[in-house]
C-alpha cells in the first residue's frame, strides 16, 4: 500500500513539475521610454529605444510582448496607469468597508496573427508588496472606460481601457500582473507600481 502511495505521489509531483516548466513570468520591457500619451482615436507615438537593458524591470508605462496558447495569439501589453484609490462611479458600486478600489488602464495590442477575443479582467491581478494576490471585480470607477466583458482585437488593431480591483485599504499595490487565455496562458507579464 506504502509502495502505491509512494508511486501515486511520485507520479503527481513529476507531472505538476513538467506543467510549471512552462509557466514563465515575462518582467523585460520592450523599451523601458515611456509611451506618449495620446487620444484613443489617434495612433500612439513611441519614444522607445530599440533594445532594453537585459536588467530592466518592467514598471507602468511599459510594455511586455506576451504570447496565448493557441498559434499566432501575441499582444504588446501596456500598463498605461495606474489609479489608486479610484472612486466609485455611483452610490451603488461602493467598496466595502476596509477596502479601496484600485483602477489600473491596459492597451492591448494585437501583434499576433490570431484574432484576441477574450475577457481581460480574467488574466489580470494586483499584488500587493506582501505578496498577496488580488482578482479584478466587475465595479467601474471614476478613472475612465472600464473594459467590457469580452473584449475582440483583431491583428494590429488595439484595445484600451481599466480593470479594477477591490483591495484591502491597508494593501499597498506593488505590482500589476497579466496573462492571456483569462490568466491560463504560460506566460504572465509583471510590471512594478512605484
Amino acid at each position: 500500500m506504502r509502495r502505491a502511495l509512494t508511486l501515486v505521489l511520485s507520479g503527481l509531483l513529476a507531472t505538476a513539475v513538467a506543467c510549471s516548466a512552462d509557466e514563465k513570468v515575462t518582467t523585460t520591457p520592450v523599451s523601458s521610454a515611456p509611451v506618449q500619451e495620446t487620444p484613443a482615436t489617434e495612433q500612439p507615438i513611441s519614444t522607445q529605444s530599440p533594445t532594453p537593458s537585459p536588467a530592466s524591470s518592467a514598471a507602468v508605462g511599459d510594455t511586455l510582448d506576451l504570447t496565448g496558447n493557441g498559434d499566432g495569439e501575441q499582444l504588446a501589453v501596456t500598463v498605461v496607469k495606474v489609479v489608486d484609490p479610484a472612486g466609485s462611479k455611483n452610490e451603488f458600486s461602493t467598496p466595502e468597508a476596509g477596502t479601496r478600489f484600485v483602477a489600473v488602464q491596459f492597451r492591448l495590442k494585437n501583434t499576433g496573427t490570431a484574432v484576441y477575443d477574450d475577457s481581460p479582467s480574467n488574466g489580470a491581478k494586483v499584488v500587493d508588496a506582501q505578496g498577496q494576490q488580488f482578482d479584478a471585480t466587475i465595479e467601474d470607477t471614476t478613472a475612465g472606460p472600464s473594459f467590457p466583458a469580452s473584449v475582440t482585437v483583431a491583428p494590429g488593431d488595439t484595445g484600451l481601457g481599466f480593470i479594477t480591483f477591490e483591495v484591502p485599504t491597508a494593501s499597498k499595490i506593488a505590482k500589476v500582473q497579466f496573462a492571456l487565455n483569462s490568466g491560463f496562458s504560460g506566460n504572465t507579464g509583471q510590471w512594478n507600481v512605484p
